[in-house]
C-alpha cells in the first residue's frame, strides 16, 4: 500500500515539475523577444524579419545581367558549352549597358554645372538693357521711354510708327526714316501727341511701311532692363527677369546695349 500511494503521489509532483519546467522556457523564449528597456542590450538584439515586402521596381540592372549569366553558363550543355564569341558579345552588352548609365549621370551633372556657369555669366548683364523680340514695354519713373529696332526686309523711305497703351488706344503716331533699310533703331520720348509725359505702364510700338508697294506691318523688337538673373533649370538655362516686363529667357536675347 504504501507504494502504491507513494508512486500515486509522486506522479502529480512530477507533473507539477514539467508544466514549471515549460512555464520557465516560455518564460524564457517570451524575454528574448522583449524589449528590456536598456539601450545597450535592445540594441545588439538580432533584428527581426520583417513583413513587409521590398519594393520591387521590376529594372534589370548590371548585377542581374550578371546573375543571369551565371545562371545560364552553370545551366549549360557540356556537350554543347556557349561560343566564346557569343560570351564576348553578352559581356560587351552589359559593359555597354553600364557605360550609358554611367554617361548618362555625368551628362545631368554637366546639365548643372552649365546651368551654373550660364547664370554667372549672366549676372554681368544686371543694370543693362537688351533687346528682346517684343514690341512691349515699360514706362516708369526709372525708364521714363522707350527704345526699340524696326527690321525691315528692304529699303523703306518712310516707316510709320505708332505708340499704343495696354488697352491698345493711340497714343502718338511718328515717322523714321528707313532708307537704310535692315534693322532701324526707333526711339520714343515717352510723351503723348500734346506732349505730355504718359502714365506708367506698358506700351507697344507698332510699325509699318511699303514693301513692293503693299503696306506692310513691320516687327518690332524692344530694349529691356535687367533688374536680376535667375538660375532657372537645365530646360530653360538662366533666366533675365526684366523690369516691368518678367522673365525671359537668355537664349531669347537678341542684342544687349550699354548701360
Amino acid at each position: 500500500m504504501s507504494l502504491i500511494n507513494s508512486y500515486s503521489q509522486s506522479l502529480p509532483q512530477t507533473s507539477s515539475s514539467a508544466s514549471n519546467t515549460t512555464a520557465v522556457t516560455k518564460s524564457s523564449v517570451q524575454s528574448t523577444t522583449t524589449i528590456t528597456g536598456n539601450t545597450f542590450l535592445d540594441s545588439i538584439r538580432l533584428p527581426e524579419e520583417s513583413t513587409i515586402p521590398e519594393a520591387n521596381d521590376q529594372l534589370l540592372k548590371q548585377e542581374d545581367f550578371f546573375a543571369l549569366l551565371s545562371q545560364q553558363l552553370s545551366m549549360q550543355d557540356p556537350f554543347e558549352p556557349v561560343d566564346n564569341d557569343q560570351m564576348i558579345a553578352q559581356m560587351a552588352s552589359f559593359s555597354t549597358v553600364d557605360g550609358i548609365s554611367n554617361l548618362n549621370d555625368e551628362i545631368l551633372n554637366l546639365n548643372t554645372v552649365m546651368s551654373s556657369s550660364q547664370a554667372l555669366q549672366a549676372s554681368g548683364l544686371v543694370g543693362r538693357k537688351v533687346l528682346i523680340p517684343s514690341d512691349t514695354g515699360a514706362i516708369s519713373a526709372e525708364s521714363t521711354g522707350l527704345n526699340g529696332v524696326i527690321s525691315t526686309p528692304s529699303a523703306i523711305d518712310t516707316i510709320s510708327v505708332s505708340i499704343q497703351d495696354a488697352s491698345g488706344q493711340l497714343i502718338k503716331t511718328f515717322s523714321v526714316d528707313g532708307s537704310a533699310g535692315g534693322n532701324i533703331d526707333v526711339s520714343w520720348d515717352g510723351l503723348d501727341k500734346n506732349g505730355l509725359p504718359v502714365e506708367e505702364g506698358m506700351y507697344s510700338i507698332k510699325a509699318n511701311g511699303k514693301v513692293d508697294g503693299e503696306t506692310q506691318e513691320l516687327a518690332v523688337s524692344t530694349y529691356a532692363h535687367v533688374s536680376s538673373v535667375s538660375l532657372g533649370t537645365t530646360a530653360t538655362g538662366a533666366i533675365l527677369n526684366l523690369r516691368g516686363v518678367g522673365g525671359i529667357k537668355l537664349s531669347d536675347v537678341l542684342a544687349v546695349s550699354e548701360t
